[in-house]
């Protein structure tokens, strides 16, 4: 077998797509993983790296193209656009597959058919960034790298924002405002409120930075060497109303969360994503772990349900969850403490649903284990990696449960990234007769 060392060029044939936004081929019976090219495809790649085996390479040359190839502007390498080469109905094809794939290989459980894909606006979508401050520029990194890039050449925030992103800028190149290291914006599905967070380097002064608060409902600060937040301008809240079904005001949830809290980032899909997973609760008791500042447990709340309990330990997000919580009464209780230390001892209804939406990594297995210990009904797990869901799928279904649908939504379009849902419920227990 030939060593092939970084630079190499190989010419190969694409065969499908893999988890992170790079396609699989081989050569030579090992596996090449190539981004820049589309299944069905014969490119000329350029090896990148080799790790585990596994050569990592670039299509620096399309021999044969694909029908569902376009032109893009820009580096698809800044805010991770690493399918923006690939026309947007073959990205929804191209996720299915993935999702499809991982619940078959990580988490041997074939699905009979590739899961729906709900798709987004490409442009405009982020209701939420972070970006990296350098020399006074502020932008995102490239891909696998510390190299700032332009923000503005994503099309993934809205024009407004890039407006501000500019003057911001200007300013701290016209004040010789140095310090900062970081950026958290968060904005309302309506755009129409925009907050934003300064991550400082030690020993800065943050009163310095005032001037960035125009055209902004709200500017916080923090340094890494003190504890604690300085409000500089405003409110740094957010409120959005999400209309959780169609029966009138009263369906209506108003959440606020601080421009630190985690929230969902797609505006265009939010209020879809949250009718997909009310939709798939059933009708006894609901408990929402990893719950935030209570979107899926408090939209159910909103929807009728009569008994939610909402768990969250982050001291941010659950401090906007209590608030968010208090206009439902007894209907609602508020857990402010860690999932696992919750199902310890959760014994859960014979009828409840458990809704989860856990961090990138997945649930730990306390959690899991905590789950299967309390016997819910029902599972709907909201997931931001496919690799992490297939893995706990194959724990539940050990465990007895049964897969009964997996569907995604597109809340990242040109990215690799797939927001998955998938739902899970226990037979019945079968009676003796």
């Amino acid at each position: 077998m030939m060593q092939l060392a970084p630079g190499s060029l190989i010419t190969v044939d694409v065969e499908k797509p893999a988890a992170g936004g790079r396609m699989l081929a081989r050569h030579e019976r090992r596996v090449l993983l190539v981004s820049g090219a589309i299944p069905g495809e014969r490119v000329t790649a350029r090896v990148e790296r080799a790790a585990k085996g596994v050569l990592y390479a670039e299509a620096i040359d399309i021999v044969s193209a694909s029908p569902d190839r376009r032109a893009i502007t820009g580096d698809w390498r800044c805010g991770g656009n690493v399918l923006a080469h690939v026309s947007y109905p073959r990205q929804l094809e191209l996720k299915a597959e993935i999702i499809q794939d991982g619940f078959t290989r990580i988490g041997h459980l074939p699905l009979p058919a590739k899961p729906a894909i709900i798709g987004s606006p490409e442009q405009a979508y982020r209701m939420r960034a972070r970006l990296h401050a350098r020399g006074g520029r502020l932008g995102f990194f490239r891909e696998g790298s510390h190299e700032l890039c332009d923000a503005t050449m994503t099309g993934q925030l809205l024009v407004s924002t890039h407006q501000w992103i500019a003057e911001a800028e200007d300013v701290l190149r016209r004040e010789r405002l140095t310090g900062l290291a970081g950026v958290e914006i968060a904005e309302t599905m309506a755009g129409d409120q925009r907050a934003c967070h300064l991550e400082l380097h030690a020993g800065i002064d943050a009163e310095r930075f005032r001037a960035l608060a125009r055209e902004l409902t709200g500017l916080s600060a923090e340094r890494t060497d003190q504890p604690g937040v300085v409000r500089l301008f405003g409110t740094t809240t957010l409120t959005d109303s999400i209309r959780v079904n169609d029966d009138g005001r009263a369906s209506e949830l108003r959440l606020g969360r601080d421009v630190r809290a985690f929230f969902q980032g797609n505006r265009f899909l939010l209020q879809p994503l949250v009718r997909h997973v009310v939709s798939r609760v059933g009708s006894g008791p609901v408990v929402d772990l990893y719950a935030g500042v209570g979107l899926f447990g408090l939209s159910c709340a909103t929807a009728g349900a009569r008994r939610v309990t909402l768990v969250e330990g982050d001291l941010i997000s659950g401090a906007d969850l209590q608030r968010n919580a208090e206009t439902f009464a007894d209907a609602v209780q508020v857990e402010r403490r860690s999932v696992e230390a919750f199902v310890r001892s959760a014994r859960f209804a014979p009828d409840a649903t458990v809704i989860v939406d856990p961090p990138r990594t997945g649930m730990t297995r306390d959690a899991v284990q905590g789950i299967i210990r309390g016997g819910p009904a029902r599972v709907v797990y909201v997931s931001c990696d496919v690799a992490t869901l297939a893995r706990d799928a194959r724990a539940l279904v050990d465990a007895g449960y049964e897969l009964q649908d997996v569907s995604g939504m597109d809340l990242f379009p040109n990215t690799a990234h797939i927001e998955t849902i998938a739902v899970f419920s226990r037979p019945p227990a079968s009676s003796n007769t």
